[in-house]
């Protein structure tokens, strides 16, 4: 028996997601506005540099370095995947907020890019006084909706940005504990 590929035509807007499990998820997280939902990720080191990440029963999200940080540049690297996090986190923020007030989107892109110094290489080079991680981040949205304009766009943008969860995880502090 030969299997059939099924492809999703897209006809001028992005696939659609489902209006009624959003409108479900919108009604839930009213219902009960102080639920913690406990997110978990195991990372195991592979050598060099390359994790694998094991994520809910998902396949392993690989994170590695680039030959310049001595990794084999066979994935993101951590702070690589990080701004993919926050560009994914505010694409999903903006197409659920445009199917909730009805808007057709025909194209949603983010560019991101972030600035960071690296001389302290982990902790084992220069660790004088310095901001480490990013220090600033830039995210370009280019997003066009049918009879939208502009101006709503950008407030949909500066919504987004308010409620996003990587967003203020990048923003805000939060606690950390790292031990064993």
């Amino acid at each position: 028996m030969t299997a059939v590929v099924q492809k999703t035509a897209l006809t001028g807007c992005l696939a659609p997601i489902d209006k009624n499990g959003l409108e479900q998820l919108i009604a839930n997280g009213k219902a009960n506005p102080k639920v913690i939902k406990t997110l978990k990720c195991k990372t195991v080191a592979e050598g060099k540099f390359r994790h694998a990440n094991y994520i809910r029963n998902l396949p392993p999200y690989i994170v590695d370095e680039p030959p310049g940080l001595l990794g084999d540049d066979t994935a993101p690297n951590p702070s690589e995947a990080s701004l993919a996090a926050l560009g994914s986190c505010l694409a999903v923020g903006l197409h659920a907020n445009a199917v909730h007030r009805g808007w057709t989107v025909n194209k949603l892109e983010l560019e991101l890019e972030g600035d960071l110094n690296i001389t302290a290489v982990w902790g084992t080079g220069d660790i004088s006084d310095k901001p480490v991680g990013f220090t600033d981040v830039r995210v370009k949205v280019e997003m066009e909706c049918e009879g939208i304009s502009q101006e709503e766009i950008q407030a949909l943008v500066t919504h987004v940005k308010k409620w996003s969860p990587v967003a203020n995880t990048f923003t805000r502090p939060v606690n950390l504990e790292v031990g064993i």
